[in-house]
């Protein structure tokens, strides 16, 4: 087991920083909630509260999806007052959730089209009988 830990240390050393950045930020996004947060962050700066009835969530759960998104530096806080609000620490990162989604839309249909081919039915086989 110990060898197993020293081979995937080794490994992550050899990759460059920004690929292992890259990684931890879309376990982050991997994440239907947080990808719903995000695209009411795209309006603008909102609070908690405010988010949380949006989206038809609790306001503990979507504070801690809130977190998670801060430190992996998707989201920043901001006070306003008494109140905390969030917002998209870059708004490029919609830009990238959108070509995430075309590509998976176009996936889709590429695999609808190849249903749709398969599901074309055979020429009807013909049974004679057997005459004697």
């Amino acid at each position: 087991m110990a060898l197993i830990g020293i081979c995937a240390y080794v490994d992550s050393q050899a990759m460059d920083e920004i690929t292992v950045l890259q990684a931890e930020v879309l376990k982050t996004l991997a994440s239907p909630r947080r990808l719903e947060i995000l695209h009411v962050l795209a309006s603008g700066p909102i609070e908690v509260g405010r988010l949380a009835d949006a989206i038809g969530a609790s306001q503990p759960n979507v504070s801690q999806h809130l977190s998670m998104l801060r430190v992996a530096g998707i989201v920043e806080a901001e006070r306003d007052g008494r109140e905390v609000r969030y917002r998209l620490a870059d708004p490029d990162v919609m830009v990238a959730c959108a070509l995430m989604r075309s590509v998976l839309e176009r996936r889709l249909s590429r695999l609808g089209e190849m249903a749709a081919k398969a599901a074309v039915p055979a020429a009807p086989l013909t049974v004679r009988s057997a005459s004697r």
